[in-house]
């Protein structure tokens, strides 16, 4: 079993949403009530209790250094791989509790000071337990195969030490894992830089709108504004500047993620692969054809995408149509949604997948797993992550919008499969992949979308339910792929010897922009710098291309749900798709979703959502047509 590479498994789940919105930049965390606010009690009750689970962490790294040359047994291995878990388990916890901390008040320094001593205790632990791959595999597989049957208590690290055995060859000696993992700590620090970049040392300008209201572009007020205020120059101005600060700092941006891919490149190479696309790919056994035929299919069936552009632009009524004409409304409707309201929404649309799914969904939104208001100097988007042995913490910047309504239901889909794969599966395969990552919180964006279409007979709000539909796939699915794209091109610029400057960078992206949009949108020159804005790009390399296969899976999972006109066809459903969600990690993707319904070596589930949005589009012309007469 390979040492558990820690920053990557806790990279899984946290898992950003890409809606950034927010209520209040100015609000005080002293403002906020504590019901909105993270219980982090549930991990430790203070300081002192994390300081001795940090002091006990170090305790358990001597002892797992001490067993090397031990593995000539499957008794021992099993001893080896338990006291792993134990190590994990409690990283987990060391590692969460300042960093939900840190997320809430980025400009906390003493906090801060407290992610450098993780960061360094988990170098520690990369070196610590960088001979235990080499000495496995040191073993004949014909001697590992009897270990795996005869030793009692083994059978749950089965999946991860045949893995480790398919992956052989990826795997260096001792000495060169050893030498690599001395390098571990630095690994992370483009992202660092990057996130100190982008949010602890960012400076928005204030703008004054044409209503005379002024306010900072954050994240928030920049998203808020732009999916409600109606005034294209109002738009235009907050897009000018929040963007503005991007395009300023352009040449620091890129070499970070210069970086980043030099970075990616060296670890391939290392360790034998022929691009870092492969390498990304390979830990999870999942083929490069499922990748390029992805970019391949969309790029060339961008016309639904286009024809809703054009829509829009028509019913908007604009001389001129560009990116930030996106988000807001096709008819005036700026309804905004109270929290506890949205709570019962979310609540109420999930109530299919019966009543033990229902208990702890309910559980998860009411006893302190969700920070919900934006706050001065907190992290602005959203997303869940697992403190395995706790349960997931979800952070949210809630301002109030139908599109931050289904941010909830969102990020409770991926909180949910969390709890359900923590609940069924022993630690060394509760981690689920990136890859099945997305599966639930778009199906249970499907099911809110459901729900609150067959609550209301409001026209008004009709449309902008099939707008918000329609947005969930142009931008999870179309924008995702768009990316992804993208960062193959890079990667493979570096792989080349090529350089990468701001320029090479908003170069690819226009080409892409011009690819997807054509001319149904304007090119502005300030969007081509939209990778400077991109978290994903820097933090976890080759990541966003699972919104857009997660976003097929569930979508052929959905028509699955909706063809169940029987009771004993509905009891199937669910026992495949709760099944797949109680799985983890234990098997490969692809195999997990295979079981699930979902074969993604095949072009339907792409084609079906290409297909879908055509549908949509069209249905939403008529929708608008009866609005008009």
């Amino acid at each position: 079993m390979p040492p558990l590479k820690l920053l990557k498994y806790f990279s899984i789940f946290l898992i950003l949403c890409g809606t950034l919105m927010a209520q209040d930049a100015t609000m005080t965390r002293d403002n906020i009530e504590d019901k909105y606010k993270w219980d982090l009690s549930d991990i430790y009750q203070n300081w002192d209790e994390w300081e001795a689970g940090l002091e006990n962490l170090g305790k358990k790294m001597d002892e797992i250094a001490a067993l090397k040359g031990t593995i000539n047994s499957g008794d021992n291995l099993l001893k080896i791989f338990l006291l792993q878990d134990d190590m994990n388990q409690l990283a987990y916890k060391v590692y969460r509790y300042p960093q939900l901390m840190r997320d809430t008040d980025t400009r906390n320094q003493e906090v801060a000071g407290k992610m450098q001593r993780v960061m360094i205790m988990f170098s520690r632990f990369s070196t610590a337990t960088s001979w235990i791959s080499p000495e496995v595999l040191e073993t004949p597989w014909e001697t590992m195969e009897k270990w795996l049957a005869n030793t009692d208590g083994i059978e749950p690290y089965r999946f991860q030490v045949e893995d480790l055995y398919r992956q052989q060859k990826h795997v260096l000696d001792e000495e060169k894992e050893k030498l690599l993992s001395y390098f571990s700590s630095f690994n992370g620090t483009p992202s660092q830089v990057y996130t100190e970049l982008s949010t602890s040392d960012i400076d928005f300008p204030e703008i004054e709108l044409s209503n005379g209201e002024t306010f900072k572009v954050t994240s928030g007020n920049y998203s808020k504004t732009l999916a409600t205020n109606r005034n294209q120059e109002d738009r235009k101005k907050a897009f000018e500047a929040h963007y503005g600060v991007y395009n300023d700092s352009k040449n620091t941006y890129a070499q970070i993620y210069n970086a980043v891919c030099q970075r990616d490149w060296a670890q391939a190479q290392a360790r034998n692969y022929n691009s870092t696309l492969e390498a990304a790919l390979d830990g999870n056994n999942i083929p490069v054809e499922v990748y390029e035929n992805l970019i391949k299919t969309v790029k060339e069936n961008t016309d639904p995408l286009k024809k809703y552009v054009k829509l829009r632009k028509e019913v908007l009524g604009l001389e001129e149509y560009h990116s930030y004409d996106g988000s807001i409304n096709l008819i005036d409707f700026d309804k905004t949604y109270e929290y506890d309201d949205a709570m019962g929404m979310v609540m109420e649309s999930i109530k299919p997948l019966g009543d033990e799914y229902t208990s702890k969904y309910e559980k998860a939104l009411n006893d302190g797993w969700i920070d919900v208001m934006e706050n001065e100097g907190k992290r602005p988007g959203a997303y869940s992550a697992n403190v395995y042995g706790v349960h997931p913490y979800m952070l949210l910047n809630y301002n109030g919008t139908l599109d931050y309504v289904f941010t909830l239901g969102h990020e409770m889909g991926h909180t949910m499969h969390t709890l359900l794969a923590n609940e069924n599966q022993p630690f060394a395969t509760a981690s689920y992949t990136i890859f099945v990552a997305e599966v639930a919180s778009t199906f249970n964006e499907a099911l809110l979308l459901d729900h609150l279409l067959e609550k209301t007979d409001d026209p008004k709000e009709r449309i902008a339910l099939l707008t918000q539909s329609i947005r969930n796939i142009t931008g999870t699915f179309f924008f995702q792929t768009l990316l992804a794209d993208y960062e193959l091109q890079v990667h493979k610029l570096v792989e080349q010897g090529s350089p990468v400057t701001a320029d090479v960078l908003d170069n690819i992206m226009r080409d892409l922009f011009s690819a997807y949009y054509g001319d149904a949108q304007i090119s502005d020159e300030l969007l081509n710098t939209v990778w400077a804005r991109i978290g994903h790009f820097y933090r976890s390399p080759y990541y966003v291309f699972q919104y857009a296969t997660c976003f097929a899976s569930s979508a052929k999972l959905y028509n699955d749900f909706e063809a169940a006109s029987t009771d004993g066809q509905k009891e199937e459903f669910l026992n495949r798709y709760l099944g797949l969600l109680k799985s983890g990690g234990n098997d490969y993707p692809m195999e997990q979703l295979r079981r699930a319904g979902v074969d993604l070596t095949q072009p339907e589930p792409v084609m079906a959502v290409i297909k879908q949005l055509d549908e949509l589009v069209n249905q939403l012309e008529v929708e608008l047509k009866k609005v008009k007469s």
